[in-house]
C-alpha cells in the first residue's frame, strides 16, 4: 500500500491545526475589546463599575438615550463631520495636486520640498501645538472649527503627498504624453487621465485624512473652548471627570462614534485593493 505523497509546500495536519488555532486566538484577542465596549454600553452604571464579571447584566438602552438627548453629543457629531469632511476633501485635493507635481515635474526646490514633507512627520503633536496655537491666535481662529481643519491638514498633507507621489510614479508617463498630443494641458491631464487611475490612492488618503480629523483630541483640546463647538474626541472627555467617571455613557458614545468611520471605510474599502492602473492601455 503506497504512502500518500504530500504536495510540495503543503502543510501537515498538525501545522494546519496550529495555524488555525493561532488565527482564532489572535481574532479573539482583537475582538475582545470591541465586544466588551459594546456590552458595557448596554449595562447600567452600577453594573459597569461592578467588580463582578458578567457579559450582560440588566441590559438597557438608557445610556444611548441619555447621550443622544441629554447631552450635546448630536452637536459634537455635526462638528466632527464638518471638520473631518473638510479635512478630507481639502487634504485629498492638495495632496493629489502636490503629489502629481512632485512626480511629473522637475522644478527648483523639489528635493528640498520632499525632504521638508518627510521631516515634518518626525515632530510629535506636543511640539507643534504651541506654534500652531500662536498662529491661530494671531489670525483670530481660536475656538473655531476652521482652526482644527488647518491643524489637521498640517498632519495629513505631507504624508498623503508622499503617498500620492508613489502612486503617480507607478503610472506610465506615456499616458501624459498621449493626452498632451490630444491637446490636454497639465491640469487637464492630471484631472481627466491620471487621477482616475489613482483611485486606490484617493481611497487610502481619504480614509487616512478622515480618521486623522475624526478621532483627534490634542488640537481640539487646545483650540476649542465652548461646549457647542466640541468635536467628538474632545466631547467624550466630559464623561470621564477625575472623580466620577461615567463609563456607561462613554462606552455608548464610543459605539456611536464608530458608525460614521465604518461607513467611510465601507465605501473606501472596495478601492483599497483594486489595480492601480485599472482601465489603462495594455501592451
Amino acid at each position: 500500500m503506497s504512502t500518500p505523497v504530500r504536495r510540495r509546500g503543503g502543510r501537515g495536519p498538525l501545522a494546519s491545526i496550529a495555524l488555525h488555532g493561532t488565527l482564532i486566538v489572535a481574532s479573539l484577542i482583537a475582538l475582545f475589546p470591541i465586544v466588551w465596549v459594546v456590552l458595557s454600553s448596554l449595562k447600567p452604571g452600577y453594573a459597569v463599575q461592578s467588580t463582578e464579571l458578567a457579559l450582560v447584566k440588566d441590559p438597557t438602552l438608557a445610556n444611548y438615550e441619555y447621550v443622544l438627548t441629554e447631552t450635546n453629543f448630536p452637536r459634537w457629531v455635526v462638528n466632527s463631520v464638518l471638520v473631518a469632511a473638510a479635512t478630507m476633501v481639502i487634504g485629498v485635493f492638495i495632496s493629489a495636486t502636490t503629489g502629481y507635481a512632485l512626480s511629473r515635474f522637475n522644478f527648483p526646490g523639489r528635493r528640498q520640498l520632499l525632504l521638508i514633507f518627510l521631516v515634518t512627520q518626525m515632530f510629535p503633536v506636543a511640539v507643534l501645538i504651541v506654534p500652531i496655537y500662536t498662529i491661530m491666535a494671531r489670525l483670530g481662529l481660536i475656538n473655531t472649527l476652521g482652526s482644527l481643519v488647518i491643524a489637521y491638514l498640517t498632519i495629513a498633507v505631507p504624508f498623503c503627498s508622499w503617498m500620492f507621489k508613489g502612486y503617480f510614479d507607478s503610472i506610465d508617463t506615456s499616458l501624459d504624453e498621449a493626452a498632451a498630443i490630444d491637446g490636454c494641458g497639465p491640469f487637464a491631464t492630471f484631472w481627466r487621465i491620471v487621477l482616475p487611475l489613482a483611485r486606490p490612492g484617493i481611497a487610502v488618503t481619504a480614509f487616512y485624512t478622515f480618521l486623522t480629523a475624526w478621532g483627534e483630541v490634542a488640537y481640539a483640546t487646545a483650540f476649542i473652548q465652548t461646549d457647542s463647538r466640541f468635536t467628538l474626541g474632545y466631547g467624550l472627555q466630559q464623561f470621564v471627570p477625575a472623580f466620577n467617571p461615567q463609563w456607561e455613557y462613554l462606552t455608548a458614545s464610543a459605539v456611536l462614534i464608530t458608525i460614521p468611520a465604518g461607513v467611510v471605510f465601507f465605501f473606501a474599502q472596495r478601492h483599497l485593493v483594486s489595480g492601480l492602473t485599472s482601465g489603462a492601455t495594455k501592451g
